[in-house]
């Protein structure tokens, strides 16, 4: 079964736990964009004053570029290219200025953003592997234009600028580490039950939307399936809650034990459970389900030496045979779990005329 993290979109991508999430990424590019816009207009002007004609050009036209790209980039479905070709080009660009002693002899600076940039836009995996060649290549082009080391004076000119590269790319990496961990464990928190540690309604609503989407874009069915612990209360009442909290993790354990690690599962509250069935056929469901059923209702949950024996009630509604729509095909899953449980509890209803339920137990 798929973790809640990577069934909504967090999943360990290229981006090797990639920095910000990517509303925040599309925000700091456009004003990245807008800022290094500005500047380089900026600059333009100042290098026509030094007479640097065809480095103000190349500004200008860059400037203008990156306006553009500034209106763009909420928008785009290609946002980690967009990133990527930024980050190249303004590199590139960086290190062109440091070859280039005529346009500025301070130019060198522009290599401790690299690692700034590159750690909050692509993460520390992807974003050490662009910054640090470039940083090389750089302190490489700024020590060619050094004198010779025969002088202290020049040994600290060198070593000033590497001590402080380091420096940044040893604090962006500790960071941007500790950084993803807190928002991996934020996230952990707001999209999963503590109790069960299953994913929690508002995640399984967010799994529900994109599995029919991506079964729109591929022309597969999936099956959605709601689940209810028959006579919950009773536990409650009888032993306790913390036997009705004992009886919930075991049936998320039987749940999680059961499904295939193509199936989602996740806990909507009180004694209701929801499972997302990809790839399978009405009656492949309706079998993998009704196993599911025997299998809770023949394993007693054990709480301090008791015997709790339990049943459970399933509906099921099938993508596209049921509905084409979200609401409308967890509707249905709804009706036929509580016409499940008005005809005697412990069935599986996989059909609105309630055909297809085994006998009660």
């Amino acid at each position: 079964m798929k973790p809640a993290r990577e069934a909504n979109g967090y999943a360990s991508d290229a981006h090797g736990k990639s920095g910000l999430r990517n509303a925040h990424r599309r925000s700091l590019m456009r004003l990245i964009f807008i800022a290094t816009g500005v500047a380089l207009s900026l600059f333009a002007c100042l290098q026509m004053f030094n007479n640097n004609a065809p480095l103000a050009v190349v500004e200008l036209a860059a400037s203008a570029v990156l306006v553009i790209s500034a209106t763009r980039i909420m928008t785009t479905r290609y946002l980690q290219a967009w990133i990527y070709g930024y980050l190249v080009a303004a590199f590139s660009f960086f290190l062109y200025i440091i070859m280039m002693p005529e346009a500025s002899t301070s130019a060198f600076v522009w290599v401790f953003i690299m690692p700034i940039l590159s750690y909050l836009l692509l993460g520390r995996v992807a974003g050490f592997f662009l910054a640090v060649p470039f940083m090389l290549v750089g302190g490489y082009f700024f020590y060619q234009q050094l004198a010779s080391l025969d002088s202290a004076r020049v040994m600290i000119d060198l070593l000033n600028p590497v001590a402080c590269g380091v420096l940044i790319l040893l604090f962006m990496h500790v960071y941007e580490t500790r950084r993803a961990d807190a928002q991996d464990r934020l996230v952990s928190l707001a999209e999963t039950d503590a109790l069960t540690g299953l994913p929690n309604r508002s995640s399984f609503h967010q799994n529900l939307e994109r599995c029919v989407r991506d079964a729109r874009r591929h022309n597969h069915g999936f099956a959605l399936v709601l689940m209810d612990i028959d006579h919950f209360k009773r536990v409650n009442d009888s032993l306790g809650h913390d036997a009705g909290d004992h009886v919930l993790r075991h049936i998320a354990g039987c749940l999680m034990a059961r499904l295939r690690n193509t199936d989602y599962v996740g806990r909507l509250g009180g004694e209701e459970f929801g499972l997302i069935l990809r790839e399978i056929d009405p009656p492949g469901a309706f079998s993998l389900i009704n196993e599911l059923r025997e299998q809770i209702a023949e394993t007693d949950a054990i709480y301090q030496g008791a015997r709790v024996q339990l049943t459970s009630s399933f509906g099921i509604a099938y993508w596209p045979e049921d509905a084409s729509d979200v609401n409308e095909l967890y509707r249905v899953a709804d009706s036929r779990l509580y016409e499940g449980k008005n005809a005697g509890r412990n069935v599986v209803v996989a059909c609105s005329s309630g055909s297809e339920m085994p006998t009660s137990a």
